[in-house]
């Protein structure tokens, strides 16, 4: 069990001195890396964080409510003499 742990260990510290000496330009010839995918366009990751969004929807519910507005009754008959 002991060996084992430190074989592991001695091929972590070596993989790491190799990596480190390529890098620095120290070793054989660096492997050639793939070039990091370029990053998407910034943009709004959630609805919530787009403020366009956020506008229309507010609009949207005003016009609702607006909508929904139940038109004012008549007014009481209050009664009086009929003639």
């Amino acid at each position: 069990m002991k060996f084992l742990l430190v074989v592991i260990i001695f091929a972590v510290v070596t993989y790491l001195a190799i990596r480190w000496m390529q890098d620095r330009g120290l070793g054989g010839p660096a492997a050639k890396r793939l070039p990091s995918r370029p990053k998407p366009p910034s943009r709004p990751v959630a609805p919530d964080d787009d403020e366009s969004f956020l506008r229309d929807l507010e609009r949207k519910r005003r016009k609702q409510a607006r909508d929904a507005k139940p038109p004012e009754p008549p007014a009481p008959d209050t009664g009086g003499p009929e003639s």
